[in-house]
């Protein structure tokens, strides 16, 4: 149920709606839903991470690139690097974490 307890938050939210999937002994699975225009502000990743869209359509923006992710599109996140998540459009994406 947790994806459709975020788009039920999302109705109210005014930030980004994160929730864990499944988390284990080194890992986690994060589910994160945006309205539009929504931002993950800047932050560095401590573990090794990757952002996939499932719905919608995301900026992901790093030091030195910006890219537009949509339905299904993926990136790796860097160790230690400033980034950000914007929302082109309501949008849920899958943040996993971990070897």
């Amino acid at each position: 149920m947790t994806i459709k307890e975020i788009k039920e938050e999302l109705k109210t939210a005014n930030h980004p709606i994160a929730k864990s999937l499944h988390h284990g002994t080194g890992f986690k699975v994060l589910v994160v839903g945006f309205l539009k225009g929504m931002v993950l502000k800047e932050h560095k990743a401590h573990t090794v991470s990757k952002l996939t869209v499932l719905e919608g359509a995301v900026i992901y923006k790093e030091e030195d690139r910006v890219l537009e992710l949509k339905q299904y599109e993926e990136v790796d996140i860097p160790l230690e690097i400033t980034h950000s998540v914007e929302a082109m459009e309501d949008s849920l994406c899958i943040l996993s974490q971990g070897e």
